[in-house]
């Protein structure tokens, strides 16, 4: 089970972006996630007549490092750290180490 999921809302912890929030948009792969709003780069676009791309600078999300993340604690207002427990009826959740909570029911 993942710490950090699709959709959760983490904060940057270390970079360009420190302490910026945005909202898990894709996994892309086991150590890089794409960030709503962070690390946003200028890249310069050809244009593909086929496809119908016009050139120019674009703005655009790049992959950041798990390691560079921590889920927003809502309780908190701060980052937190997540581990993961089963309960009784056998279920794994992810919990805030901080107050013990738990992420997702």
């Amino acid at each position: 089970m993942r710490k950090i999921k699709k959709g959760d809302d983490v904060i940057v912890l270390a970079g360009r972006d420190r302490s910026k929030r945005g909202t898990v948009l894709r996994i892309v792969d086991a150590d890089h996630f794409l960030v709503e709003g962070i690390n946003r780069v200028k890249k310069h676009q050809r244009p593909n007549p086929a496809k119908g791309d016009t050139g120019g600078i674009i703005d655009k999300e790049m992959p950041i490092h798990v390691s560079n993340l921590a889920l927003f604690n809502p309780v908190t207002k701060k980052a937190d750290r997540v581990g993961i427990k089963q309960l009784e009826d056998g279920r794994r959740v992810r919990f805030f180490k901080s107050n013990g909570e738990v992420v997702d029911v």
